[in-house]
């Protein structure tokens, strides 16, 4: 009977150690996986923020020059084509406004030389009117009769007379070119400033697209598990897992 209780009481101890051990064992897996993630936590963290793209130089970067931005976000092929366009409409912006401020350089000479201008302290309005008009008396002879007073030219500081309506006429073609020109340079100015919009969004899209990526490429994993069997002493194995 001692016997009995005897070898009862040994393999109730023999139980409640390896119960102990295995309890530890898995308090150790947990305070291991615990303080693993913690420090693969801080290290992708810091990697992340070494890496990373910015949305603020993103977009200054394409407000400057569109398609840097998308350069910069790694994400040219799309960007490029805003680069073309921005080329394209600076060209063609200084071409229209050369050819506006030749053309207004040409009809000032005209009207001086043609319509005896004198061509300082004359403002837009002033050669407008004289492309209208034969000269300053007709001009002058219409504002009294629609009582536009303040319109009326002073007669001999803003004297001008066409010979005939032929030079009139060749004076507003050239006037009329100038104008509709340097009316079309605010359009061109206008898709500028769109073309550098359009790739602004585009940029910011694509570095969020970039770190979307940056973390799934930055993404790595390390775990314990407790493995126990009759024919093999109790382990602790460690499972590493990463992406690249």
């Amino acid at each position: 009977m001692k016997k009995l209780i005897f070898g009862l009481l040994l393999s109730s101890s023999f139980i409640f150690a390896q119960g102990r051990q295995a309890e530890s064992l898995e308090i150790l897996k947990y305070q291991l996986n615990q303080n693993i993630k913690i420090e693969d936590d801080l290290v992708l963290m810091q990697k992340y923020k070494e890496l990373k793209k910015k949305n603020g130089l993103a977009i200054l970067l394409s407000a400057v020059l569109p398609g840097m931005g998308e350069l910069y976000a790694e994400g040219y092929s799309s960007g490029k084509y805003f680069t073309i366009a921005d080329a394209t409409l600076w060209g063609g912006l200084i071409g229209v406004k050369t050819y506006a401020d030749n053309q207004e350089e040409n009809y000032k000479a005209f009207a001086e030389t043609f319509g005896n201008v004198e061509l300082s302290g004359k403002d837009e309005k002033y050669f407008a009117d004289i492309s209208s008009y034969l000269d300053v008396y007709e001009y002058n002879h219409i504002q009294e009769l629609d009582r536009n007073l303040t319109e009326v030219y002073n007669e001999q500081s803003h004297y001008w007379k066409w010979n005939n309506q032929s030079e009139r006429r060749e004076y507003r073609s050239m006037w009329k070119s100038s104008e509709f020109a340097n009316n079309s340079t605010r359009f061109i100015v206008g898709a500028l400033i769109l073309n550098r919009i359009a790739s602004v969004v585009n940029a910011i899209r694509l570095v969020n697209k970039y770190n979307n990526n940056l973390k799934t490429e930055l993404g790595w994993d390390v775990s314990f598990n407790y493995s126990s069997s009759y024919y093999e002493p109790e382990k602790i194995i460690m499972n590493f897992r990463t992406t690249f």
